[in-house]
């Protein structure tokens, strides 16, 4: 039988190895999970992250796409796993749609906040040969034809549909003033406007940049505190109609809720590291995409308020569910 001070060497010496072993992480690959399919923006956000990652951890990072349920299936992963630091997720603006449609109990306070990485306004798209060469044009329209212009970008309840009923919201009209058309995304939505067969699409520059680029497209505003580097000569909402809705894609990375501190600060560092490299940002402007960085508090307060935001033009449209 050990003696009382064998056991307590024996503890002390537990402990130790106990600390050490957590100080060690990570000891295993990380998991990167995206909740959507590969091949997209989201995924080539998220896979350039895991390389650059892989350098700053000395450890792998795999990128584990679950595109299933619009996403809910990839937050319930992220959510659902182990707070150990090996489980971590790229999410987006879907975050709070997939929650106040009921989709899903989880919401932004099911994850710890680690970085905003990137951000994309919504932009206020036109085809070149229409009859709308600035937002006056535009708003005018919507006002002297209530319920007889279309709009298109998403699904209904989608990140572009909610942005264009900010954007009437904030220009004091009602929500049906512009009839939304359901689409499978920008891409379709963007066909469909140079064909004439919608009026307006409120997606992202990225998405739009071949139509503009080929003059088929023309952008009339960005619902952005300030105008994008992508295009600086588009005005923002605010100074082209005086509304302050703001409207985006935008990407960060979390983790379950529970993260260890020491784990949050490596996460942290890592990723601020990242965002602020040459070579990150070089890849997100060649994707088109701007770059932008919050840290886990700031990022945490962003999704905070974006879900308020999110669930006040939801409810408008009828379209929360509990």
């Amino acid at each position: 039988m050990l003696s009382k001070y064998k056991k307590l060497a024996c503890l002390v010496a537990l402990t130790v190895a106990a600390g050490a072993a957590h100080a060690a992480w990570p000891e295993r690959p990380v998991t990167l999970v995206v909740p959507y399919a590969a091949g997209g923006g989201t995924d080539a956000t998220a896979r350039i992250i895991a390389a650059m990652l892989k350098d700053r951890l000395d450890t792998p990072v795999n990128v584990v796409n679950h595109p299933a349920g619009g996403g809910v299936v990839g937050q319930e992963t992220i959510a659902g796993a182990k707070p150990d630091g090996y489980t971590i997720g790229l999410v987006s603006a879907e975050t709070f749609m997939n929650h106040n449609l009921g989709l899903t109990k989880r919401s932004e306070k099911d994850y710890t906040a680690l970085a905003l990485m990137n951000n994309d306004p919504s932009a206020v798209i036109v085809s070149t040969a229409s009859d709308y060469k600035n937002m006056d044009d535009l708003v005018k329209a919507i006002k002297d034809n209530p319920g007889k212009l279309k709009s298109s970008g998403t699904g209904t309840g989608g990140v572009w549909n909610l942005a264009m009923a900010g954007m009437l919201d904030g220009l004091d009209l009602p929500a049906d003033s512009v009839k939304w058309v359901p689409s499978a995304g920008a891409a379709p939505a963007l066909l469909e406007l140079v064909a004439g067969g919608v009026d307006f699409v409120p997606v992202s520059l990225p998405e739009a940049r071949s139509m503009i680029e080929s003059g088929k497209a023309t952008p009339l505003a960005v619902m952005a505190t300030d105008r994008v580097a992508l295009y600086p000569d588009v005005p923002t909402l605010k100074e082209a109609t005086g509304s302050d809705w703001l409207a985006s894609a935008w990407r960060g990375i979390v983790a379950p809720v529970g993260l260890p501190e020491d784990v949050t600060k490596k996460y942290e560092a890592a990723l601020d590291d990242i965002n602020h490299s040459d070579q990150y940002r070089d890849f997100m402007k060649n994707q088109g995409y701007e770059v932008v960085y919050l840290n886990g508090e700031e990022f945490a307060k962003f999704m905070s308020e974006g879900n308020e935001a999110t669930g006040k033009v939801m409810d408008k449209l009828g379209l929360i569910k509990k």
